[in-house]
């Protein structure tokens, strides 16, 4: 069994849970703040009010708690249920839910701080990233790409090629406010800014994918 698809295993009493989390959130807090390398097992249990016995018997090792710490902010910001496809709804109103969800995500401050740890080479391994890629980035892609398989089984969505598709979605979406945010020299982006950016990427997609259906539905106001 590989990392990607093993599970925590634990006794799963209300107290147990509670310590869980605890460990998940100071894992989240941490390595964003201190990188892999610079966060502790001991750092991370005393930040989560626990032992570090209590830390392995929930996870066994470093790499197993970074990459459920990954996962979880994921699954925060980006439910699996995000990527559900109501076929009552239309398509274009299921894909800003989706876009402003991502945003969101990759937006953040400590999403930005552990990209730029990652990128920089200092203390990391192709191990680590490619942990960090399965857990985020990769988990996140396949629930568009399946998103965008069902739309297009649903006859809302015509494309060929969906997980090109699902990589330009999430490209468009980051633009150029995630390249200058990375780079430092951002500034505040406005709800409204916001909100105009990911309604003109949606739109943007749907004029390339959306079936003939689709395009007979007028874009939604804000």
């Amino acid at each position: 069994m590989t990392l990607a698809n093993a599970k925590p295993c634990g006794p799963g009493r209300p107290k147990d849970l509670e310590k869980r989390a605890a460990i998940l959130d100071a894992a989240k807090r941490l390595f964003p703040n201190s990188g892999f390398e610079g966060t502790s097992m001991d750092a991370i249990a005393a930040e989560a009010g626990v032992s570090k016995l209590t830390v392995y018997s929930h996870f066994t090792d470093k790499e197993t708690l970074f990459f459920a710490a990954i996962r979880a902010r994921c699954e925060e910001q980006m439910p699996a249920k995000l990527f559900d496809v109501d076929i009552r709804g239309p398509v274009r109103r299921q894909l800003d839910a989706i876009a402003h969800a991502f945003f969101s995500l990759v937006m953040a401050p400590e999403s930005v701080a552990l990209h730029r740890l990652l990128t920089s080479g200092a203390g990391t391994s192709p191990k680590l990233v490619q942990l960090f890629w399965d857990a985020g980035p990769k988990r996140v892609q396949s629930g568009l790409q399946q998103f965008l398989h069902n739309e297009v089984d649903a006859g809302q969505l015509d494309i060929a090629d969906v997980p090109r598709a699902a990589s330009q979605f999430f490209a468009l979406l980051k633009g150029e406010f995630h390249a200058r945010l990375l780079c430092g020299c951002a500034e505040p982006v406005s709800d409204r800014d916001i909100d105009a950016h990911v309604r003109a990427t949606v739109e943007f997609f749907l004029r390339a994918y959306a079936s003939g259906a689709s395009r007979s539905v007028p874009p939604f106001k804000t």
